[in-house]
C-alpha cells in the first residue's frame, strides 16, 4: 500500500474502571478510498473515531495522519480531518448558513462566501439557508452536520452513522452524495450499522468487535475468503441417516432425515460444484429429493458469524 492517509498502529483505550474500549488497534486507510468500519453498539467504533479527531485521549498506540503524528503536530494534523458525528450539535434556532460559516471559521480558515454556497448547493441546502435548523427536517439536519464538516475542505471526512433515522430514500440520495465527496478527492471513513450501505459504498470493509479489528479487506475478497453456500435437499421418504457415499462432504440432516443440509464452500464456487456433486450422486444411488434450494451468504451473514467468535480475555 502507499503511503496511508491514516496509519493506526497498537491503539489502545482503558477507562476508569478498567473498560478496555480498544484492544491493540492497528489501521491503515488509503488516500481517496471509502472505508466502511462495521460493528455492534459498544465495539469500539466511535472511541476509534474520538482518538483520531481529538476527544479521546488513547492510552497506548501511535496514530499518524498526512505523515505527521498526532501526538507531535495536533493542531496542523486537525485542520485537515472532519467528523460528522451521530449525535446532532448545533445551535438550533441558528440559521443554517451561520452555523456552517462559524464551522469554518473555527478551524481558522479566511471567509469564502462562495465555498459555503458551493457546499450547501451540494447537499441541496442552499435554498434552506437562511432556515432556522430547528424548522428542518431529521434528514435536512443531518446534511447540515456534513456541510459543517466540509466547510474547512477537509482531507478525510468521519461519518459516524450518516443515516441513522433517515429513511430510505433519503439515505440513498446521501449515499449519492458522499460518492461526489469521493469523486472531489475525500477519504472518507463511515461507521454502520447498515450492512447494505458498506455494500453499496465502501471499497474496504473492517470489522471490528470489543475493541479489536478482525477483519479489513476489499469486498470481493472477502466474499472470497468467508463466503460459504448453502443448500437444502428436500425428501418424501425421511432418511435414517447420511449415506456412506456422502459422509465426505459438508452434510448433516435436519427435519427427521427429511432435509439433507449443505453448509460450504469458500466464496470461489467451490460450494457450488459440491452440491452439483451431491445432486449427481444421490441420482445415481437412487436416493430421489423433491426440492433443493440453494443460496450463497451476503456480507451480512460473514459479519454476523464473526461477532460469534468468542469473547477476549480482558
Amino acid at each position: 500500500m502507499p503511503d496511508p492517509i491514516l496509519d493506526i498502529r497498537g491503539l489502545e483505550k482503558t477507562y476508569k474502571g478498567g473498560v478496555k474500549a480498544l484492544r491493540g488497534v492497528d489501521l491503515a486507510i488509503k488516500r481517496g478510498e471509502i472505508f466502511a468500519l462495521l460493528g455492534p453498539n459498544g465495539a469500539g467504533k466511535t472511541t476509534l473515531i474520538g482518538a483520531v479527531c481529538g476527544m479521546v485521549r488513547p492510552t497506548g498506540g501511535s496514530i499518524h495522519a498526512f505523515g505527521q503524528d498526532l501526538a507531535k503536530y495536533w493542531k496542523q494534523v486537525r485542520r485537515d480531518i472532519g467528523l460528522v458525528p451521530q449525535e446532532l450539535s448545533f445551535d438550533m434556532f441558528d440559521k443554517v448558513i451561520r452555523q456552517v460559516r462559524y464551522s469554518r471559521g473555527m478551524f481558522g480558515c479566511p471567509p469564502d462566501e462562495a465555498r459555503i454556497e458551493e457546499v450547501l448547493r451540494s447537499l441541496s441546502l442552499w435554498d434552506k439557508r437562511d432556515a432556522q435548523i430547528r424548522a428542518l427536517s431529521g434528514g435536512m439536519k443531518r446534511r447540515v452536520m456534513i456541510a459543517k464538516a466540509l466547510a474547512h475542505d477537509p482531507q478525510l471526512l468521519f461519518l459516524d452513522e450518516p443515516t441513522a433515522g433517515v429513511d430510505v430514500e433519503l439515505r440513498r440520495d446521501m449515499w449519492r452524495q458522499i460518492d461526489a465527496l469521493r469523486e472531489r478527492g475525500t477519504t472518507i471513513i463511515l461507521t454502520t450499522h447498515y450492512i447494505e450501505e458498506a455494500e453499496e459504498m465502501a471499497d474496504r470493509v473492517g470489522v471490528i468487535n470489543r475493541g479489536q479489528i478482525l477483519l479489513v479487506d476489499e469486498k470481493d475478497a472477502i466474499m472470497a475468503k468467508l463466503g460459504r453456500t448453502e443448500a437444502h435437499f428436500t425428501f418424501d421418504a425421511p432418511l435414517a441417516e447420511v449415506p456412506a457415499s456422502l459422509s465426505a462432504y459438508p452434510v448433516h440432516l435436519e427435519q427427521d432425515g427429511r432435509l439433507l443440509v449443505y453448509r460450504g464452500g469458500d466464496g470461489t464456487g467451490k460450494g457450488k460444484r459440491e452440491v452439483a456433486e451431491l445432486a449427481k450422486l444421490m441420482t445415481r444411488e437412487g436416493l430421489a429429493y423433491t426440492g433443493l434450494e440453494t443460496c450463497e451468504s451476503t456480507l451480512e451473514d460473514i459479519f454476523v458469524d464473526l461477532l460469534k467468535e468468542p469473547e477476549v480475555a480482558a
